[in-house]
């Protein structure tokens, strides 16, 4: 039997955000499947564990298209090539595997350009389609700042390299939660200045360069990253002005929802924050601004350029979250409504603090599952 050419994640994602017809056979255990899969507008994609096609496969040959290819995914690649075996020992001939499963489509990368700077310079947005997490690169004259990148930095540094810039700046706009933060690892590997949010409570045990309101960083000869003290998903949240054209809300407010306050069990309290940053303290701010959030939640919030972005004055009559009308009925909605937490999210604070340090292997299980950073 011919060799089976996988399709690679890249592929997949460019497939998604091309608006390209997909369909996806996720042979993974109902429960897994029921909590994070691949998704998309123009995805379609059943649930058959592998026992049950081995089974039932002639029943499942009938359920699956047969005029379009028939992609295969498991955890982590290797049980998706035996379902496709059988499904072409079946008689299925249009069929692949997604190589390296759930775990590799956790882990890509697919950078897209957001825009060219007013005032020179290039903003590119990095989105982690399977996991939702958005990180951004901002380039001029041969200079680049990285901002929320996520663990897998090499991309980072071989975009810089690519397009003929040094990184000389990487800044995180909180202590994350639901992911595990490239900032440090980085900034170490290319030689560049980490920072980090002065107001966040726990102790840091990283070197890294404070980010107050005052911050300014300068990328080439025009371009300003200005710091915002944004606090309520976490008491250090902090956004980036880019000149005075972008507004990066790392979780603090997204496209269709705002970030949680309750990562540190201290919903209570940080959602008063969260509060203020959301209806006085943005809101006195350009609302000119475009809004570049640091997670997507739906993928109907990528625009058809593929990126995720939006006018601010848009989100203030878009958004039902910033439609509360007092605080307490704000309180309440997002007390009383707060999904499930992201898995491992203690430990991962932990990583992300510098006080656990995991290998490899343990790192890619932490983030294993959904983004479930928005309320």
């Amino acid at each position: 039997m011919a060799e089976v050419k996988p399709l690679t994640t890249k592929r997949l994602a460019q497939k998604i955000l091309n608006g390209e017809k997909v369909f996806i056979l996720d042979i993974r255990k109902e429960e897994d499947y029921s909590d994070w899969k691949i998704e998309g507008e123009n995805v379609k994609s059943i649930n058959v564990p592998f026992k049950q096609l081995k089974d039932e496969v002639e029943d499942i040959k009938e359920e699956i298209p047969h005029d379009q290819t028939i992609y295969v995914v498991c955890a982590r690649g290797i049980s998706s090539q035996d379902g496709v075996e059988t499904l072409k020992k079946a008689g299925v001939e249009n069929i692949t595997y997604l190589e390296g499963g759930m775990t590799a489509w956790s882990e890509h990368l697919e950078p897209v350009k957001v825009a060219n700077l007013s005032d020179g310079g290039e903003i590119y947005q990095f989105l982690r389609i399977g996991k939702g997490c958005l990180s951004y690169m901002i380039i001029n004259n041969g200079e680049a700042a990285v901002v929320d990148p996520v663990r897998m930095t090499d991309i980072y540094k071989r975009f810089a390299e690519d397009k003929q810039a040094s990184i000389h700046s990487v800044l995180d706009t909180h202590l994350h939660a639901d992911h595990i933060s490239g900032g440090k690892t980085l900034a170490d590997k290319v030689s560049a200045d980490y920072y980090f949010p002065e107001n966040e409570v726990e102790n840091i045990d990283l070197t890294y360069k404070a980010t107050t309101s005052n911050t300014e960083i300068e990328v080439g000869k025009s371009v300003t990253i200005s710091a915002f003290h944004s606090p309520g998903h976490t008491p250090g949240s902090t956004s980036f002005i880019i000149n005075n054209q972008y507004l990066l809300t790392g979780d603090t407010l997204f496209i269709d929802s705002i970030g949680r306050p309750d990562l540190a069990g201290k919903a209570d309290e940080w959602v008063k924050d969260l509060y203020e940053t959301l209806y006085a303290r943005y809101p006195e701010l350009s609302q000119d601004l475009i809004v570049l959030p640091g997670h997507f939640g739906d993928m109907k919030e990528i625009n058809k350029d593929g990126t995720v972005q939006a006018d601010l004055n848009n989100l203030y009559r878009q958004n039902d979250r910033l439609q509360v009308e007092n605080e307490d009925e704000f309180q309440n909605l997002v007390t009383d409504q707060l999904p499930p937490q992201p898995n491992s999210h203690e430990k991962i604070r932990e990583v992300n603090m510098g006080k656990r340090n995991p290998d490899d292997d343990a790192r890619q299980e932490m983030e294993i599952g959904p983004n479930r950073c928005a309320v």
